[in-house]
């Protein structure tokens, strides 16, 4: 249930929106035109959520608030947006010596934005992460790395998207276009795991509003309905199966098959 409210007093410009999901709710308020600030709240049960959102809408409308017919040119929705997204990965390269100032660049960046540009850009994060939830991205990783966990590779799909969008988006039709980029991590003794990536928008969050992770993923959850299921990936190929990765990887398996990056 969504329901939005406008108020038009004088100079006074002013739009309250309250979204209820489930025992939650989140509420975002702002002057009409802007994106607004959001804040969270979660309950004992559905009931007793709908019941106090109720009584919010109503104490508003008390006060002079009234129901909006639409949402158009009231609520700024998220300046972040595909493109920004790639751009801030290239422009945080830019902003220090290694990764560490780099990715504290972009938390401190990002805790500057409006918390709904903090989350879209962790959602368009997350559904990019999605795409190269593959069988033969992590057969590449396995061999690459000598074999590969599931949180090594949500590592390694954190380094795949920080390579940048033209390097990504090959890498999903083929990994062996990711081989130059693994001899060069090779020369600094490197492996091709971003961890930290994973939670830049928390992380800003955090920054922004001293709330942790916990709050942080309650209002993500809330306001976009990502529950954070990893896609189900039917493998085929199998790690004992040295001959089969061989012919699925030449290239790959001849730099590093027997010679893996050490982790």
């Amino acid at each position: 249930m969504e329901t939005l409210l406008i108020y038009n007093e004088g100079s006074s410009n002013k739009f309250w929106k309250i979204r209820i999901v489930g025992n939650s709710f989140a509420v975002a308020y702002g002057k009409v035109g802007t994106v607004g600030s959001v804040k969270t709240k979660e309950f004992e049960s559905e009931e007793v959520c709908r019941r106090e959102g109720e009584k919010l809408i109503q104490s508003k409308l008390k006060k002079g608030y009234v129901f909006a017919q639409s949402s158009h040119q009231i609520v700024k929705e998220s300046s972040m947006t595909d493109e920004y997204f790639w751009e801030l990965l290239e422009k945080c390269k830019e902003k220090g010596e290694d990764i560490e100032e780099q990715i504290e660049w972009l938390i401190t960046h990002l805790s500057r934005k409006p918390v709904k540009d903090i989350i879209k850009f962790d959602f368009i994060f997350n559904r990019y992460y999605a795409k190269s939830y593959t069988s033969h991205l992590w057969a590449a990783a396995y061999i690459v790395m000598g074999g590969c966990s599931d949180d090594c590779f949500d590592y390694f799909g954190a380094w795949l998207l920080y390579l940048g969008k033209d390097e990504y988006g090959a890498a999903i039709e083929n990994p062996e276009t990711l081989l130059p980029y693994f001899k060069l991590l090779e020369e600094q003794e490197e492996i091709p795991q971003l961890e930290e990536l994973l939670f830049v928008a928390s992380s800003a969050y955090e920054e922004k509003t001293g709330l942790d992770d916990e709050e942080y993923y309650k209002l993500y959850e809330q306001l976009t309905n990502d529950d954070f299921i990893q896609p189900e990936i039917e493998f085929d190929w199998d790690e004992d199966d040295e001959e089969g990765l061989r012919n699925k990887f030449p290239a790959l398996w001849a730099a590093y098959g027997e010679r893996p990056l050490d982790c």
